[in-house]
Order: C-alpha cells, then sequence, then structure tokens
C-alpha cells in the first residue's frame, strides 16, 4: 500500500513539475467572439501553467485566414503559436501546405479522438495525421418565436417534418396576412439552407474521401426539392446575412434556421424579445428522418514554426479538451462545445431566460452524436459559389427538376476542381 501512494505521489509531483516546466509566451490568432470565449480560459489555463503568458489576438476572421495563408506561404514566417482555422476552410492550408502544422498525434490528439463526435474531425484529418483540435460545432436547430406560433395556433411539437413546417406557414401567413413568414433564406446570396439540408440526408458536395463531387446524388436532390417546396407554398421570404436578422428584430421571420451559434446572434440583435423565443429540432424530410445537421464550426492548430509548442498544445487542451474549458466558452460567448463531455455539464440542464426558460444547450446538443459526417475539401468555396447560383436559378425556374439542375452543378464544380462526378 506504501509503494502504491508513494508511486502516486510522485505521479502528481512529476505532473506539477512538468507544468512549471511549461513557461514563455504563446500567440493566439484568432477573431471576434471566439477570440473573447478564448480569453475567458486564461484563468483555467494559468491554474495549471502559471508560468505561461497567452496573448490571444483579434485580428478579425478574413485576416486571420489570409495572413494564415500569407505566412504557411513564406515557410511559417510570423505565424502565432496557436492558429484558429473554421472547419470549411481548413483543408485548403492541410492540401496546400502540408508542412505548415503541427501533427496533433504527436502530442497526444490520438488519444482524444473518441472524445469528440466523427463528424468534427473529418475536415481536420489529412491521411494519419491531425491538423487541429475541434472546437465549437454548429449543430444545426430552429429557433422560433413562442408568441408568433401562438397567435397562430402553431404548436412546435407537431413539426416533425418539413411537410409539417409547411403546414405550419401557411397558418402563420393567414394568421398574419403574409406580413409574418416562418423564415427568411438567403437565396441567392448563400447555399446555407441547402447545405443544412443535404447534410441532413447524408449528401454534401464531395464524398467523405474527398475524391469525387456528389452534389447530385439522391440526398441533395431532396435537399434542394425541399427549399423549392418552401418557396412555392410561399412560407419563406429571402434575404441575405443583414436581412435575416431585420426580420429577426423586426418580427417579420417566426422561425431561423442556422447553427447554434445563432443563439447569440438572436439574443444580441432582439434583447427586447426575451422570453419570446424557443427552440426544436430541424424537421426531417420523412417521418422519422434524421432531425440533425451542421453548419459552421472551427479548430485550433499549431503553426510548425511555433517555438513553444508544448505551451500551445497545453493551451488547446485546457480550452477544447476539458469540459470545463468547452462550458466556460459556452457561458462566455455561446460557443458550442465539440466535446462530448460539456454535453453532461449541469449547465447545459439549465433553463434560459431570454429562450423562455427552455434548456436550450440540452436541446442543440443533444443532436450532435446524430449529425451526418460531410467534407468541405480544400475546394468548398468553389462549390459554394456554383451551387449559389444554381440554388438561385432552380427556384427561379430555370431548371425543369432539382436532379436536372444539380447535374448542372456537378458538372460546372467537376470543371473547377478536376474531381469525377460520382456515379
Amino acid at each position: 500500500m506504501k509503494k502504491v501512494m508513494l508511486s502516486l505521489s510522485a505521479l502528481l509531483l512529476a505532473g506539477s513539475a512538468a507544468a512549471q516546466d511549461l513557461s514563455g509566451t504563446i500567440t493566439v490568432w484568432s477573431w471576434d467572439a471566439a477570440a473573447k470565449a478564448l480569453e475567458s480560459t486564461i484563468p483555467s489555463f494559468n491554474k495549471k501553467y502559471p508560468n505561461v503568458t497567452v496573448k490571444v489576438e483579434d485580428l478579425g476572421n478574413q485576416n486571420v485566414y489570409d495572413r494564415g495563408l500569407a505566412g504557411c506561404a513564406a515557410g511559417g514566417q510570423d505565424m502565432p503559436d496557436v492558429y484558429s482555422i473554421e472547419n470549411n476552410e481548413a483543408e485548403v492550408f492541410w492540401s496546400r501546405f502540408p508542412n505548415c502544422f503541427v501533427d496533433l498525434n504527436t502530442k497526444g490528439a490520438d488519444k482524444l479522438v473518441k472524445n469528440f463526435p466523427a463528424f468534427k474531425w473529418t475536415e481536420l484529418t489529412a491521411g494519419n495525421k491531425r491538423f487541429a483540435m475541434p472546437w465549437d460545432s454548429g449543430p444545426v436547430v430552429m429557433f422560433y418565436r413562442r408568441d408568433l406560433y401562438q397567435q397562430a395556433g402553431v404548436n412546435p411539437a407537431n413539426i416533425k417534418t418539413w411537410d409539417d413546417f409547411i403546414a405550419a406557414g401557411k397558418k402563420v401567413n393567414a394568421k398574419f396576412n403574409n406580413n409574418v413568414k416562418m423564415a427568411t433564406v438567403a437565396n441567392g446570396q448563400d447555399d446555407e439552407w441547402f447545405r443544412m439540408l443535404a447534410n441532413q440526408n447524408g449528401c454534401f458536395y464531395f464524398d467523405n474521401a474527398a475524391k469525387a463531387v456528389t452534389i447530385n446524388q439522391p440526398g441533395c436532390v431532396t435537399a434542394l426539392n425541399t427549399i423549392k417546396k418552401l418557396y412555392d407554398a410561399q412560407v419563406v421570404t429571402t434575404g441575405d446575412w443583414g436581412g435575416q436578422i431585420t426580420n429577426v428584430k423586426a418580427g417579420k421571420t417566426a422561425s431561423a434556421m442556422f447553427g447554434a451559434w445563432y443563439e447569440g446572434t438572436i439574443r444580441t440583435n432582439a434583447p427586447d424579445q426575451k422570453g419570446k423565443w424557443g427552440v426544436y429540432l430541424m424537421p426531417a424530410s420523412k417521418a422519422g428522418g434524421v432531425r440533425a445537421s451542421n453548419l459552421g464550426g472551427s479548430a485550433l492548430a499549431i503553426p510548425s514554426s511555433s517555438k513553444n509548442q508544448a505551451a500551445a498544445y497545453a493551451f488547446i487542451e485546457n480550452a477544447l479538451a476539458t469540459a470545463g474549458g468547452q462550458v466556460t466558452m459556452l457561458k462566455s460567448q455561446g460557443l458550442v462545445p465539440s466535446l462530448l463531455s460539456a454535453t453532461k455539464d449541469p449547465y447545459v440542464k439549465t433553463a434560459q431566460p431570454y429562450w423562455g426558460n427552455q434548456a436550450v444547450w440540452q436541446t442543440i446538443l443533444g443532436t450532435l452524436g446524430d449529425v451526418p459526417q460531410a467534407r468541405g475539401t480544400q475546394y468548398f468555396q468553389d462549390a459554394r459559389q456554383v451551387m449559389i447560383v444554381v440554388q438561385a436559378d432552380y427556384i427561379k425556374g430555370r431548371y425543369k427538376t432539382a436532379k436536372e439542375a444539380l447535374d448542372d452543378a456537378a458538372k460546372k464544380i467537376s470543371s473547377a476542381t478536376g474531381l469525377p462526378v460520382a456515379k
């Protein structure tokens, strides 16, 4: 027994010594709320590693991406110790600059794989290497105005499929004389609704092996058909990012479907609507179908040029691989955890006053394990630009069927990327 206790003491002392050994300064690049969220984890990190100084630099989203590309192209010059990267842009770096970032498996990330949902690793992995650790995620849900639904006689518990959603939208149209719509879609500006619905149906621009274009596969056809049905039924309106927020503030939209990070967007832009909003699962394409998807999400990576990689990894591990770190960021800035153990934190079950005292995080995070994997690849933006145009043209009636529209999109994406269209 004494030997066991001595061994345990030795391990604790060794761990403490290792913490003391980490010192110096690490710089973190991030943006906006994400930067503030990372700053909120510094106190807990410094309790473990008091000799490490962390400097979080808020450079703005586009600037972080642009400076990262420039730094990697220059062989790692002028790069931070910790780099924030959006999942759908990550593979641009792994493909163009395979030596720019540290394989986190060499730091211990391979032991953490099962701690995160599989879909979060898809775009962060190249071959046997893991170049970034999952940070926040964007599980998709439907945010809705409790008061508007109630006035129109709509019970969100009865909305289980997209057909149910359309039926509810017709009630909203009738009640508010078409002045309130069920949702605002960025048709012609973005294809985010298509991506959410395609992911829900197990389809995306490319296959998960990143070897073929799959945008014209059945799940994607169903997704595009659904959007057309929403427009044909006149239950949605059109608006860009700013227009969507304007409609929320003005009470002209009864719902908003987005990744869960939109919770903060609604809450901060419409503080006067406190208590009027709620959340329910996105409708399924058919009865009993999947009611989960993902839109957005980021990760943290370590540039190979970092002179303090051990401290950088310790910072990432504290922020992302501990429930304490992830929940701190959820409380601080509403960043949705990817870490599965964080879904069991008591805070997740806490009633949120803005959301009518609904425990919205329990509903939102409960979908993580159901999200199908999807891969943006290094060609994500190429495919997105094609699909924005094709979706808008299909809604206008320039294609006879969704399959015809997506066959055309597949050909254009194949031409732009050099990847074959899957058969």
